[in-house]
């Protein structure tokens, strides 16, 4: 099955810019930039873009409902177009990654990601293709919702960027190929 719609979570506003909680965001910005589009428009309650990775047409969406709601957003966007969730794509950040590791999985438990477990919570299955950009863990002494809407340290952002390229490079061997050939290709490294 095609992945169709390609969701980065985050968070809305300039105050979240940059924080670790907003990588999928900076991800489908890169996807953007890279598929000459733009997140000019406003629908189903987040920023859109529209683009072709291959011969596929996809969907970008940054959903603007804050990252505890995005399931609201998302099934709006799922409902026109996508047949399946296995049609969905979704890019997100994960504290239980290494700074700088990427892991893509077909499905499964959202882990303690709010943004995840409402998408799965509004499309109503686990099964949904996902790709986790490690964030890495709070340090001692430091609440996980302080570490998440954190920005990165000076000396992160080379790392973060190299994420956010292999985010890119994921999401479009996802589309072109299939899950299972982009799991292959980027769960070992």
């Amino acid at each position: 099955m095609p992945i169709k719609l390609i969701i980065g979570l985050g968070n809305p506003g300039p105050q979240y810019t940059n924080t670790r909680h907003n990588v999928g965001f900076q991800a489908l910005d890169a996807l953007a930039q890279e598929l000459g589009a733009d997140f000019s428009k406003e629908k189903y309650k987040g920023k859109i873009a529209e683009g072709r990775i291959g011969s596929q047409k996809v969907t970008l969406l940054k959903p603007l409902t804050f990252m505890n709601k995005s399931g609201e957003s998302a099934a709006q966007a799922a409902r026109n177009g996508v047949n399946d969730p296995q049609e969905v794509l979704v890019i997100y950040d994960d504290v239980d990654l290494p700074l700088g590791r990427l892991r893509i999985r077909k499905g499964g438990s959202p882990g303690t990601h709010n943004g995840m477990k409402s998408i799965i919570e509004y499309l109503g299955t686990r099964d949904i293709p996902r790709i986790r950009l490690g964030i890495g863990t709070t340090q001692p002494g430091v609440d996980l919702a302080a570490h998440v809407l954190g920005k990165f340290r000076p000396d992160e952002l080379n790392e973060v960027r190299s994420l956010v390229d292999s985010a890119v490079e994921a999401a479009q061997m996802s589309v072109q190929t299939d899950i299972e050939q982009a799991m292959n290709a980027f769960n070992g490294s």
